[in-house]
């Protein structure tokens, strides 16, 4: 991760806020641009939910840690 890459640790985000705060996150994002969320457990369901939510939008996935117990993925917004 470089240091001007946003983070977004959601375990300390208020749970019926996690996925919008990643959804405004990565709607703000410009093409080629990156954030990364740190998470206590897989989460996948939200690359489902991204995929199904933001139709329209591509975006690149990739995991930087998978736990056991911390989860890193970061999310980039492509053209």
């Amino acid at each position: 991760m470089s240091e001007t890459e946003q983070k977004i640790d959601v375990r300390k985000i208020e749970p019926k806020r996690k996925h919008p705060t990643i959804f405004e996150t990565f709607d703000d994002l410009d093409a080629g641009e990156t954030f990364v969320i740190i998470n206590d457990h897989d989460p996948k369901p939200l690359k489902y939910e991204m995929a199904a939510e933001r139709v329209d939008q591509k975006f690149t996935w990739k995991y930087l840690e998978e736990g056991p117990d911390v989860w890193k993925v970061r999310i980039g917004k492509t053209a």
